[in-house]
């Protein structure tokens, strides 16, 4: 042997590809079927998992349908005169369907024996369909935002049953490679179909394709079914989780704080109240018709003077024993004048009732002591547990009855609220940047499948916006600063002249965060008349200690402040602004028991959802949206 062919065999031979390991697939814990991110989100696709029998769950994203080659079949020979003309290819195959299924007979029987039209009726009885196929399938259960493709054989359900967008389905089956090429590195082969859960696709909102956000808030109770909205949700749940994360591991305690209260908690804005009412789920009844339509304007007073000069005319005609048919006439008509009364008085009675009803539910209806409302704010009430337990925070739906049209904008928005005892101002801004900080670093870590499919169909510089967020250093500056740098602006013009004392715009912020600074920036010591009544004053007794974090995409999304601890102080800023004062008393007790120095701030959490997911309008950041002018479940 050559020196180089000795070479070549002590050379070492590449190895094979590696086979899958053979890991068992994770069962949900609480159902008889497994996780579809269990198999599909896996490094190897779900190779690794060939050969294994599971039940899978989920509603059906897509499908097709593929025909399965006929077998051929021997043809019968032709009798007779059957291959006449073209009536004769009908005859002939209707003998041979009778030659393999016997059962048509009876049918053709039921149809008159009548040749002619024969084969269109069969077409009616045996549908195209009927020819043996397998469904292909591409299913989603919410875990991720791959789908498993599943294949069905007609003979286990009909396509048509299966295929429609939005039926649901829990299969029996074997994992395997797929049968045809495409993007899946694994499919499931039903066997056994467990359930199947129908859809009326004249009905069924979703059986469109691509409907526009906007047009699936009118069914709120399907859109989660979307992969777009379920990647928005689970975006969501991880800010959540997040949220409480950063606080736990700082010590804070997490608290409920009421929801319905006494107290208008921000002093300014609309409010709900709250009253009790009967409510039936029974078709309510039809009112009977009102008579006498034309009396609606009359006068009860009006009508009672008009019986009296009836009652009159009715004596006078019976002293004077005159026409009798005249009589009659006045003692009919003064006979309706009373029913005529007798109405008025009714819906004059039934209007007081209602009336009254009505008033009681505007002020009191008795249920609590005195009015209550849906709170605005928690954080009043979140000083108070502050007093006792250090720093706090609390995570629920907040309400404002204003009527606005902002995309930023919700009747029930959810709200983090915190506060931290013994600490200012500075103290309160450093926790909101590294909480901001913090949670778009955890979000872009842990939910990044979503991010990364909400990147390629909402916005393209989510996960860069997240990332430079959580790393980048706030600007902060008063604002004092920010109305001298906007009015130092040459080159934009401004819809709104900014000058102090005015609110910052959002097109302001927008400027200050995108192109001047090109960071987010906290701006702080707002003039006092732009902030609630309980932020503290600060010694130029202009401006108060309050800021506000803005970011790029949302603007405004933490306003936080050091609250005022100084009891005259309060006391005199409460009636400066007509607060009643009775409604803050206990309020009014922090500062004269125990009082301590605090601060804190709170975000709207619908608004930091928009930023993490890049949408624009904050209805498609929440489950179930409530907003002026709509209601849906």
């Amino acid at each position: 042997m050559s020196s180089a062919h000795q070479v070549f065999d002590e050379m070492p031979k590449p190895s094979p590809p590696p086979v899958p390991a053979q890991v068992p697939v994770d069962l949900s814990k609480y159902s008889k079927r497994v996780l579809l991110k269990s198999i599909v989100d896996r490094a190897d696709g779900g190779l690794g998992l060939v050969d294994q029998r599971v039940v899978v769950g989920g509603w059906v994203k897509s499908s097709r349908e593929m025909r399965k080659d006929p077998v051929p079949t021997t043809q019968p020979p032709v009798v007779g005169d059957a291959k006449e003309d073209a009536g004769g290819k009908d005859v002939r195959c209707v003998e041979v369907f009778q030659s393999r299924f016997p059962f048509l007979r009876t049918i053709i029987k039921v149809f008159g024996g009548n040749t002619a039209n024969t084969k269109e009726k069969l077409e009616t009885v045996l549908p195209k369909s009927a020819q043996p196929s397998v469904s292909i399938l591409q299913i989603s259960d919410g875990s991720s935002v791959i789908s498993l493709q599943v294949t069905v054989d007609s003979s286990i359900a009909p396509p048509g049953q299966l295929m429609p967008t939005g039926t649901c389905i829990l299969a029996e089956g074997v994992l395997q490679k797929p049968s045809l090429q495409g993007k899946h590195a694994i499919e499931l082969k039903a066997e056994k179909l467990l359930h199947i859960g129908i859809v009326d696709q004249d009905t069924y909102p979703l059986s469109k394709k691509s409907l526009p956000l906007a047009r699936l808030r009118d069914c709120a109770h399907f859109r989660p079914r979307t992969t777009t909205v379920a990647s928005v949700m689970k975006v969501r749940n991880g800010l959540n989780q997040a949220t409480h994360t950063f606080f736990q591991n700082h010590g804070f305690i997490h608290v409920e704080v009421p929801i319905i209260t006494a107290t208008n908690t921000e002093g300014f804005s609309d409010i709900f109240q709250v009253s009790t009412s009967k409510f039936s789920t029974k078709e309510p009844k039809k009112e009977e018709p009102v008579t006498m339509d034309d009396t609606e304007n009359i006068s009860l007073e009006t009508v009672k003077r008009s019986i009296v000069e009836k009652s009159k005319k009715v004596e006078e005609l019976k002293r004077s024993d005159s026409n009798k048919e005249a009589l009659a006439a006045a003692v009919q008509d003064l006979r309706k004048t009373n029913l005529l009364a007798a109405e008025l008085e009714a819906r004059s009675k039934s209007k007081s009732k209602s009336k009254s009803k009505t008033e009681n539910i505007k002020t009191d209806d008795g249920f609590f002591s005195n009015q209550a409302f849906l709170t605005t704010s928690g954080s009043l009430h979140l000083e108070s547990c502050a007093s006792a337990l250090g720093n706090v925070y609390a995570f629920g739906p907040r309400f404002q009855a204003d009527k606005s049209e902002s995309k930023k904008y919700l009747a029930e928005k959810w709200m983090i609220e915190t506060e931290l005892a013994f600490s200012e101002l500075e103290d309160a801004m450093n926790c909101a940047e590294d909480f901001l900080k913090f949670v778009s670093n955890w979000v872009a870590e842990n939910c990044y499948e979503n991010l990364y499919f909400l990147s390629k169909r909402v916005d393209k510089t989510i996960l860069d916006r997240l990332n430079s967020l959580a790393s980048i250093v706030f600007e902060k500056i008063t604002y004092t600063t920010a109305v001298e740098v906007l009015n130092k602006v040459t080159d934009k013009t401004f819809e709104t002249k900014i000058q102090w004392g005015n609110a910052l715009t959002e097109e302001h912020e927008s400027y200050l965060v995108d192109e001047f600074y090109k960071k987010p920036v906290i701006i702080y010591d707002h003039p006092k008349e732009l902030k609630p009544f309980n932020v503290r004053l600060n010694d130029d007794e202009k401006t108060v200690a309050a800021f506000d974090v803005i970011i790029p995409k949302v603007g405004a999304l933490i306003r936080g402040s050091q609250k005022e601890e100084r009891l005259n102080h309060l006391s005199k800023r409460i009636k400066e602004l007509g607060l009643r004062r009775d409604q803050y008393e206990w309020y009014l007790d922090l500062r004269k028991q125990g009082t301590v120095k605090h601060s804190g701030f709170n975000v709207t959490f619908d608004v930091m959802v928009l930023f993490a997911t890049g949408l624009n309008d904050v209805r498609d950041a929440v489950p179930f949206p409530r907003h002026h002018g709509k209601i849906h479940n």
